[in-house]
């Protein structure tokens, strides 16, 4: 089993699997490859999912982000971490 999107739905087996009429689920199948092929045609979008979409250095890094970057936990009092939790409280 792999986590993570689907690459494609499956409502179409689930409707034959809860007894859809065959010919409702053929009829579906044309109207959905007609959708899909317009759909790609007029606007390809990309996956959502592809972590690797956007480059890191396109984006810009919430200060929340650049400040946890820089604790370091094993090396804080608890006293410490309060106060920087509270800080952190602050960046959001």
């Amino acid at each position: 089993m792999n986590e993570g999107a689907a690459s494609q739905s499956y409502g179409l087996q689930v409707a034959a699997l809860a007894g859809v009429p065959a010919q409702v689920i053929r009829t579906a199948k044309k109207q959905l490859r007609a959708l899909e092929r317009n759909s790609a045609a007029q606007s390809p979008q990309g996956d959502l999912f592809d972590h690797r979409a956007a480059e890191p250095e396109e984006l810009e890094e919430h200060p929340l982000l650049a400040a946890l970057r820089e604790i370091q936990p094993d090396e804080l009092s608890p006293k410490d971490a309060l106060e920087h939790l509270y800080r952190l409280k602050k960046l959001v």
